[in-house]
């Protein structure tokens, strides 16, 4: 403030000094303005300019006495001028100074605002919420209480950005926010650690009991569904939960291990849950393998096995539906159910998908140029299923491998459907529309089956093997089979029966009017150059054959 006030000082005296010096100017010139007049009156009087003639002007001419008042008005002028244009330079430099403090305050706090915060949903960013931590561990460890630290991460947030675009998910994550802070106290902190990842800390509890009934509240608070651009969407979250000091002494410590336990919680799909020593091991594992399965994807660590499906009527292999391994240098052979999730979670499916429908297409290509007639039956997940993308890959694949659209069918699961059904849809006619068939695989697992079975551009009905195994011993499920073999028939669509381990159950539902049959007595899953081998053997004395995975 004093140096303000200088700086208004200082400009105050130069404006005086600037305004001081034109007034003495203007005294000049109007006492040469006197002398001037005074010499022309002196001439007239006497015909001549002397001192006498001009002191004889001043004593007689009226005139030149108001013209004498003149540098004295100057200089009053001059110093009222002067004080006037100071004082409102003064008032001008101070508003325009408080002005600039103003904007100065402004700046700084929008710049610590944004340091501070997460400029999407406004809750306190990752720095601040660390900073609140440290507080809350601070107070903890002198009052020897606990406090807790709760990491939520939202389900399938990558399917509903990718669907919806980058926009509907940032609205989404604004209104998911929202409600977050609505559900806790004040004193709390809810925070946006980035992406659809946000960090709670509860600064007082009395036990986990207490985290675990916030933990229990957040997740009841995304239960009404979220609206986003005409979408009804269903979010689920899960919470990890970490407690000082029952789960360590420090802040990062704490963070590391909330972490671990959402992770956890995610995989084993419970919405929440309390960090376990346990959990360590399979956090590193699954960060392991994440990154295992990345490079295997890209350098040939995976391999398609091949499943025969046989036409009940000729015995003849019409198909193959392809099934994913991978062959890990150090746990052996492992099952989709071992890794599909994994790559879920980490967004490696769509690779894993891309990867398994090329692989599949080039085989097909392979063996029908080997004189097998047969399709390919390629699965594919409820997150791609909705890629409104894969449309477009399948077609540049399909052209790539020079194979028949006809060729192909794309196994779906009722579930899949379920996710998204008017997306589910749309996609699945634009594959139609290419001459690629679409087979509801599991049939008769999931639920709303008849309701939207008539929508979908389906030519195919696999009836689980849960009801084909036991169909003989329990007339139960011989019931479902023979009305799930007319339904479909009635719809025009053809059946397929999993699980089909002996002679017997394949006889039965040839009778039943079943049209292909896969499962152990056809063959066990194959590598493509055996599927081959298989195509030449008698049709009415099927080989069993065994390979790994």
């Amino acid at each position: 403030m004093t140096s303000d006030n200088e700086t208004v000082s200082a400009t105050t005296r130069l404006l005086r000094s600037r305004v001081s010096k034109h007034a003495i100017i203007g005294l000049l010139i109007s006492v040469g303005c006197i002398l001037l007049a005074t010499s022309l009156a002196g001439f007239f009087e006497s015909g001549s300019i002397n001192l006498d003639s001009m002191v004889y002007a001043q004593k007689t001419n009226f005139a030149l006495w108001v013209l004498d008042l003149m540098p004295f008005l100057f200089i009053m002028w001059g110093q009222y001028a002067s004080s006037v244009m100071a004082s409102q330079a003064s008032v001008v430099i101070m508003d325009q100074t408080s002005d600039l403090r103003a904007h100065a305050d402004a700046v700084e706090y929008k710049a610590n605002y944004e340091a501070t915060h997460d400029l999407l949903t406004g809750l306190p960013n990752r720095v601040l919420v660390f900073d609140r931590m440290l507080q809350a561990h601070s107070t903890a460890r002198r009052d020897d209480k606990p406090f807790a630290i709760l990491i939520m991460d939202l389900d399938h947030f990558k399917e509903i950005n990718d669907t919806l675009g980058h926009y509907n998910g940032d609205r989404l994550l604004k209104q998911v926010a929202a409600r977050l802070k609505d559900t806790v106290r004040d004193i709390d902190t809810v925070g946006r650690l980035g992406g659809d990842e946000f960090a709670v800390l509860l600064p007082t509890i009395s036990s986990s009991e207490d985290a675990e009934e916030v933990a229990q509240k957040l997740l009841k608070a995304l239960e009404p569904r979220f609206v986003i651009q005409g979408v009804n969407l269903d979010v689920t979250a899960s919470i990890g939960i970490a407690v000082y000091p029952q789960h360590g002494d420090d802040v990062d410590t704490l963070m590391q291990r909330a972490d671990v336990a959402m992770y956890t919680t995610k995989n084993a799909r419970t919405g929440y849950g309390l960090y376990c020593p346990s959990h360590d091991d399979n956090s590193k594992r699954r960060l392991t393998l994440a990154g295992e399965l990345r490079q295997s994807i890209e350098n040939g660590g995976l391999v398609l096995y091949y499943q025969p499906k046989v036409n009940l009527r000729t015995g003849q292999i019409t198909g193959a539906e392809a099934l994913v391994r991978w062959q890990h240098p150090e746990h052996g052979t492992m099952f989709p159910d071992e890794f599909i999730p994994l790559a879920e979670r980490t967004g490696l499916i769509r690779p894993l998908t891309l990867w398994v429908i090329e692989q599949g297409l080039k085989d097909c290509a392979y063996w029908n140029a080997q004189g097998l007639n047969a399709g390919v039956s390629l699965n594919i997940s409820a997150r791609e299923l909705i890629d409104p993308m894969i449309p477009e890959s399948f077609e540049k694949l399909l052209k790539r491998h020079d194979v028949d659209p006809e060729l192909v069918v794309l196994e779906i699961t009722e579930s899949a459907i379920m996710a998204d059904p008017q997306r589910a849809l749309d996609i699945l006619n634009r594959l139609n529309a290419m001459g690629i068939k679409v087979s509801v695989d599991d049939f008769g697992t999931g639920y709303s089956s008849l309701a939207y079975l008539k929508q979908l551009p389906v030519s195919e009905i696999k009836i689980d093997k849960s009801f084909v195994m036991e169909m003989l011993q329990d007339e139960n499920d011989a019931v479902i089979v023979r009305a799930t073999i007319d339904l479909a028939h009635n719809l025009g669509m053809s059946v397929v029966a999993e699980g089909v381990q002996d002679r017997a159950t394949r006889d039965q539902l040839g009778r039943l009017g079943c049209d292909v049959v896969q499962g152990q007595f056809s063959g066990m899953p194959m590598k493509c150059d055996e599927l081959i081998e298989r195509s030449a053997l008698d049709p009415e004395q099927p080989s069993i054959v065994s390979a790994k995975g």
